[in-house]
């Protein structure tokens, strides 16, 4: 990750702290070094092992399903998109 990169992440994660800790809930940033990579790491494992997904772009969520039947679900604006193809069988 490249200076900016980092300086961004870094004013993000902040971010994300304070509002946490408004909410007496706290947090831990992970931005660059060992930390990310293990955080990484765990994330994709964690990814690979679900057994099904619900792409909802209009409501910015990904849920996804993991082996024991239990969910998570994903917030963000931009992945539903991104996990969104156009399906080729539906007509305009």
């Amino acid at each position: 990750m490249d200076t900016d990169q980092t300086a961004s992440a870094k004013a993000a994660a902040d971010r994300v702290l304070e509002l946490e800790a408004e909410l007496e809930a706290a947090g831990e940033a992970k931005v660059d070094g060992a930390p990310l990579e293990r955080a990484r790491a765990a994330l994709h494992r964690w990814v690979d092992e679900m057994t099904g997904v619900v792409v909802s772009p209009a409501l910015g969520r990904v849920t996804l399903i993991h082996p024991n039947g239990r969910f998570s679900t994903i917030s963000s604006p931009e992945l539903p998109f991104t996990m969104t193809l156009p399906d080729k069988n539906r007509s305009s």
